[in-house]
């Protein structure tokens, strides 16, 4: 976007939260700071705990210190200055007067800044448009963070698969269940994410809200699932960890059956299975997300599968078919209800599933990079149901 010559984008945030702050400078801070980009540069406003490593660390043109221009503001004001007041100093100095900043803004900040006599302009997510169109960098991160995810699903998929099936729960292999593990005791939801987890640490990855959900807790897609896992009854792990160097997301999701699945498992496994293969391949530049959602809802209501609030409970097809992935586990575009037009150098999770608790659930996700003739599937993890 170019901005005039009284036009600035304004963030104050901690980066490590603020994938938009993140995304901007590079530079990764717990506490709150400034950034700043008029028709000119980008700054930052730092405190001096940071000054020297935003100095070494940050993409911007240059880094000024807070505590200069708080003594600025106190010199004006005879008193100790906010943070609206030192910020002041420094948009005066560049005769700025419109302040674009991001829908999710602090409204204190905004209300002072405006009575400080500046125009500040909400700018809809997402704040930072090229965000969306990966490069090549990008791309590089979010794939080493899938081969992780992999890896770590590996890790669990073969302890369920090795386990013991005894009164329809599943046991720890004698001697695989791990540190904390022993063969007497039920595999649990919780073994079976320490497992995922402890893994990508190991690979320098952070995994939050992993999901290890048997039978009808897998019912509920964010149900991140608890207690004993049982056999013949399917196991949706849906793991999406973030890069601790990187901050690149990778999301998978794979369900599967320790013994036998039903005839009903099998046939949801086969149509989820569908309408993953149908998105692949309507997936491409100019592709538009609600179409290709709507049309694996048509698909599944035509096996027989129906949607919506059945017994008292969500049952069938009610979430998105897919997100993008980059900086945020959930951002632009969207495959969905209200889905986007797809653009080359999307990355997009494709994960249509289907729940119904007196049958089963089975959500399959991979993710994929958008181009102009199609899609790339970055996830190689096998879909295999029983293990």
């Amino acid at each position: 976007m170019t901005l005039a010559a009284q036009d600035a984008r304004l963030i104050i945030a901690a980066s490590e939260q603020d994938s938009n702050l993140y995304y901007a400078t590079r530079f990764l801070a717990p506490d709150p700071f400034i950034y700043l980009q008029d028709h000119r540069a980008k700054l930052l406003l730092m405190s001096d705990l940071e000054l020297d490593r935003a100095k070494a660390q940050a993409t911007v043109d240059a880094v000024f210190a807070y505590s200069d221009y708080e003594a600025k503001a106190r010199a004006e004001s005879g008193a100790v200055p906010t943070l609206i007041q030192t910020l002041s100093v420094l948009l005066r100095e560049r005769q700025l007067t419109r302040l674009l900043v991001p829908a999710d803004f602090p409204l204190g900040h905004a209300d002072g800044l405006r009575q400080a006599g500046f125009q500040v302009e909400a700018r809809p997510n997402p704040y930072f448009p090229e965000r969306l169109v990966k490069q090549q960098d990008e791309i590089d991160a979010i794939t080493a963070a899938q081969r992780a995810t992999e890896t770590a699903v590996d890790e669990a998929v073969r302890l369920i698969a090795a386990s013991r099936i005894k009164d329809d729960l599943l046991y720890a292999p004698a001697n695989g269940g791990g540190p904390t593990g022993t063969s007497n005791a039920p595999l649990t939801s919780e073994r079976i994410k320490q497992v995922i987890n402890l893994k990508l640490m190991e690979l320098g990855y952070v995994a939050q809200h992993t999901i290890v959900a048997c039978g009808r807790q897998a019912c509920d897609p964010h149900n991140e699932g608890s207690g004993p896992l049982r056999a013949n009854q399917p196991i949706i792990l849906d793991v999406f960890p973030r890069s601790s160097s990187t901050r690149y997301f990778a999301d998978m999701t794979r369900t599967i059956v320790r013994g036998r699945a039903s005839d009903g498992q099998k046939r949801l496994y086969d149509l989820v299975r569908q309408g993953q293969e149908l998105a692949f391949g309507r997936i491409k530049a100019g592709a538009d997300g609600q179409s290709i959602h709507e049309a694996i809802v048509s698909l599944f209501e035509k096996a027989g599968c129906p949607s919506g609030l059945i017994d008292g409970r969500m049952q069938g097809y009610f979430h998105g078919t897919g997100h993008g992935v980059g900086l945020d586990i959930h951002e632009a575009p969207r495959i969905s209800r209200s889905g986007s037009r797809l653009e080359a150098g999307h990355v997009v999770t494709v994960e249509p599933g289907l729940y119904y608790p007196e049958v089963g659930a089975v959500r399959l996700e991979d993710l994929v990079i958008v181009t102009e003739t199609g899609c790339i599937n970055l996830t190689q993890y096998p879909k295999v149901l029983e293990v």
